[in-house]
């Protein structure tokens, strides 16, 4: 411990609440959603094209 009274460790992280994890999780939902709806309309457009 030092001498002058400072605290050597660090800050602790704050506590992420329960609606942070829930809108997180929605956005992951989200992008992947519509991520797989690009794809998908991606291949149907170049079978579309090609055949």
């Amino acid at each position: 411990m030092s001498s002058w009274g400072v605290s050597t460790r660090e800050p602790e992280a704050p506590v992420r609440r329960v609606r942070d994890e829930v809108k997180d999780g929605a956005a992951v939902v989200i992008a992947s959603a519509v991520t797989s709806t690009l794809l998908a309309v991606c291949v149907l457009l170049l079978t579309k094209l090609t055949g």
